[in-house]
């Protein structure tokens, strides 16, 4: 997912985006969702949350893939 669609839905939980990395503003929105704040610590491609929105993205971050 690309940071500005990621900053569109902070928005909506009117978390302030400026200065934050896509993670914080991920955990940020967990965190409000009331989920754990995990994107980006899915070891070996694991993760027991199937219907999570960032689940691609957290993958790609924790093999440490660089995603726009």
């Amino acid at each position: 997912m690309k940071l500005q669609d990621i900053r569109a839905i902070a928005k909506q939980y009117q978390i302030r985006a400026g200065g934050l990395s896509k993670t914080e503003l991920i955990h940020q929105i967990q965190q409000l969702e009331g989920n754990f704040d995990c994107f980006g610590s899915a070891c070996d491609g694991v993760c027991d949350q199937s219907a999570c929105l960032w689940r691609e993205d957290c993958f790609a971050t924790a093999a440490g893939v660089n995603r726009a």
